[in-house]
């Protein structure tokens, strides 16, 4: 068996799909987005592929190693997001040869259903207690929010207050028995991180999600050891070298994202890695069905598991580009009380609609349609973190 081509497809609302075609028939597919970068992961892509072209596709590890190490410039988003994509659509084959899931040839599976999280929107108090409670109704036992829009360097007492006034609403919308995961989204500087997160403590979030900025990492031993609450990070960490030193420094969870840290190959190595550290893993998984298809496969084979990220209704997705709207056979994603049953179809589970890509596709390249990072200032003018 040998491949034959590598196919990207930029569809709403910001995924990429990639589709690896085989000379036997066996296609794979994967998803290399990286989010108001599109464009340029799916020309990483390209160049990638051209080292691929030709070659046996069940050579994954073989491959993984190329791809990462056979350029002189390695590692950072883009290229590690292209080769996150590549590396779910070869496993997507291995699993489609051997005719058994993805979490079959990663050891078989240690369990049989994984607990999800959805995400809940809104700026004043009353929406996110709203939010909290819909999702309680729809059978969520967790939830994430964000703690603030922008903060200034050091804010005021109010400014404080409002991020206590809205988690404090949210874990009364859901009691005691479910959780809440607060994400700062790094727009909260060091000095800041340590006033609020001990003022956080009594209502207990579930963990704390990029307390500061990755590139502050130096500073992130000083967050953890302020807090009693289990510090998360890993979104813009993208190998098990850059976790490292955010498992040394005290992390309680790891978060990579299995379409920007290499995939498949390299998220299962990040677990390991975490366990060593006695660190448990919650993948950050706010895309598109193919990465939380290849986030689940590893999900079954990992011991070290806390909870998976999934963007069902999320608010990037809008009307018509919802997380199922690819599938063959949306069931595979049904939730029960908050946890989704172990797939058992071939390779990742998902059977893609070749045809509703091709058309979001042509669709979207048509309408001009990409999503960007939002820009945000200060009232003063000077750039603030989103």
């Amino acid at each position: 068996m040998k491949i034959t081509r590598l196919t990207t497809y930029a569809v709403a609302p910001r995924w990429l799909f990639l589709r690896i075609d085989t000379d036997e028939g066996v296609t794979g597919w994967g998803e290399p987005g990286l989010e108001g970068r599109v464009r340029t992961v799916a020309a990483a892509v390209e160049e990638l592929g051209e080292l691929l072209i030709g070659a046996d596709p069940l050579r994954i590890e073989a491959h993984w190693q190329l791809l990462t190490k056979g350029g002189f410039y390695r590692g950072g988003p883009v290229l590690s997001s292209a080769i996150g994509g590549i590396d779910q659509a070869l496993w997507d084959i291995a699993g489609k040869v051997h005719g058994v899931p993805v979490h079959q040839l990663l050891g078989g599976p240690l369990r049989e259903r994984v607990r999800v999280y959805s995400w809940i929107g809104g700026d004043r108090v009353q929406d996110v207690a709203e939010e909290a409670a819909r999702k309680v109704e729809e059978g969520f036992t967790a939830v994430k929010m964000n703690a603030s829009a922008q903060m200034r360097a050091i804010d005021t007492p109010q400014a404080v207050e409002e991020v206590i006034q809205r988690v404090t609403a949210v874990r009364e919308a859901l009691g005691p028995t479910r959780d809440v995961a607060i994400d700062f989204h790094g727009r909260v500087s060091t000095g800041m991180a340590r006033r609020l997160l001990p003022l956080l403590e009594p209502l207990q979030p579930m963990f704390v999600e990029e307390p500061i900025l990755p590139e502050n990492a130096s500073r992130l031993a000083s967050v953890v050891e302020c807090t009693s609450i289990p510090i998360a990070t890993g979104e813009r960490l993208y190998s098990r070298w850059d976790f490292l030193p955010a498992m040394a420094a005290g992390i309680a969870v790891a978060q990579p994202d299995i379409c920007h840290a290499g995939g498949i190959s390299e998220i299962r190595r990040i677990a390991a890695q975490a366990e060593t550290y006695d660190v448990f893993m919650a993948p950050h998984c706010p895309l598109g069905p193919i990465a939380l298809a290849s986030s689940l496969q590893v999900d079954f084979a990992i011991p070290n598991l806390l909870i998976q990220e999934q963007s069902l209704g999320i608010h990037y997705n809008g009307a018509g580009s919802d997380l199922l709207d690819y599938l063959v056979d949306p069931t595979v994603f049904q939730y029960r009380d908050g946890w989704v049953d172990r797939p058992l179809g071939p390779g990742l589970g998902i059977t893609i609609d070749t045809k509703a890509v091709e058309s979001a596709a042509r669709w979207a390249a048509d309408h001009h349609t990409e999503w960007r990072t939002p820009v945000w200032h200060h009232e003063d003018g000077a750039q603030a973190e989103w």
